[in-house]
Order: C-alpha cells, then structure tokens, then sequence
C-alpha cells in the first residue's frame, strides 16, 4: 500500500473502485496514488497502524432522520459552493433495495426525498460500512473535499472542479503540501478521473492535519448514531 512509516491515507470513491493516495505525514513526503476495487486494504492498514489515519470522500455517521449538524456547518463554510455537498441520507436508507425503497425510507425517516446522486453514493457507503468499526475514528475519518479545498485556500473555490478553471487552481492549492502533485498528476491510474485524484489529494491533506491533532471537526464530536459512528466531517 506505500509508505508505511507515519503513513497517511486520502481516500475517493471513483468509477474503478476508490483512488487512494497514500503520504507521509510531512508536506515534503512522497506521495503514491492507486485505485483499488475494495476498500478493505485500507481499513486493513488502518487497524494495523501501518496508517495513522485516513481521511475518506464518504459519509460515515448517518442520523437516525438524515439530519447531521457537521453538514450545515459545512455548507456554511462553503457559502457559494455549498451545492456541491450532498445530503446525507438517514440511516434506515442503507438498507434500501433500489431507487423507489431508498426514496420511501428516506421520506419516512427525513419527511425529504432523496437525489439520485445521493442514492448512487450507497453501494460504496454499504462497501465502508461493512469494513470498518466506530473504534477507528477519529484516525477515520469522513473528509469533504470542497471543505478541505476552502480551508486550504481561506476561501471555498470559484469554479466547478471539473473545469479547467476549477481544476487549476486546486492543483495550486494543493501543490505547496505535495511537493510531487504535478508529476504525480501526469498519469491518472486507470479507473479514475483527475478530479477523482485531486479530492484524494485533498483527503489525504485532511488526514495529515487528523493525525497530527490539528484537524477542524464540524458538527458535535459527543454525537453518535445507533451504530456508534459519529456524525463529524474533518477538515
């Protein structure tokens, strides 16, 4: 999996599975990114201790009627942008077979719909769940890489991230904490989209700040939801 030393982990979820960069805790460290099809080599890691942490592009913690305080935090921080974070579903919504169950259980729970965005999160939020435990976090934790992006810059970014625009200047937020950004950039592991690569970038950015204690927490740290999760996002 790379590094292993004071290692951390930014995790995406992409077409071929999840895009994983792995770093040291450092700015200056060498960075490595794959994808890999399952999750598990990373939650392995990480309850290994071969990772310090990891910051993962997922909602962890689900409330019992999908409301979360870490989400109206964050679109606050994002202001402009705040489209970009999707709402997150209840928990009874993870057990839904298909598109009309997920949308009956989130009404019942929520009294809201649900995005088709949100439902096609679930089979990789069900993929999590199943390889994780709540002991992990907080060196688990959920990332929200526009957040991260708005922290990193002191403001949320201007244009959409699939842009030129937009992918410019995230690359130039995030290339003063990888020193090896650009080069790393050039071949896009199949699988994944450079967009895909940049919010692992971001995560892993995230994950350096949770190991190192210096991470912002959005939402209330004391809550948790009937797995035991809490209800945070990392920044």
């Amino acid at each position: 999996m790379g590094p292993a030393a004071l290692a951390v982990a930014g995790v995406d979820g992409c077409r071929g599975g999840w895009v994983v960069v792995i770093t040291g805790i450092e700015p200056g460290s060498p960075s490595t990114v794959a994808v890999v099809p399952d999750i598990a080599p990373v939650t392995i890691d990480l309850g290994s201790g071969r990772l310090a942490a990891v910051g993962i592009d997922m909602p962890i913690g689900l409330a019992a009627d999908g409301h979360r305080a870490a989400d109206v935090a964050a679109r606050r921080l994002l202001g402009a942008r705040r489209s970009a974070l999707f709402p997150t579903p209840p928990l009874d919504v993870l057990g839904a077979t298909d598109y009309a169950d997920a949308l009956a259980r989130c009404r019942a729970a929520s009294g809201k719909g649900l995005s088709i965005q949100a439902f096609n999160l679930l089979p990789k939020m069900r993929e999590l769940a199943s390889r994780i435990e709540p002991s992990m976090q907080p060196r688990l934790s959920e990332v929200h890489p526009e957040t991260s992006f708005a922290v990193v810059r002191g403001e949320p970014c201007a244009e959409p991230k699939r842009t030129p625009g937009g992918s410019a200047e995230r690359r130039d937020a995030l290339r003063e904490h990888f020193v090896d950004l650009d080069d790393l950039m050039q071949t896009i592991p199949r699988g994944a989209k450079p967009d895909d690569v940049l919010d692992a970038f971001a995560a892993a950015w995230t994950a350096r700040r949770v190991a190192t204690g210096r991470a912002l927490v959005l939402g209330d740290d004391d809550e948790r939801d009937a797995r035991g999760y809490r209800l945070t996002i990392s920044v």
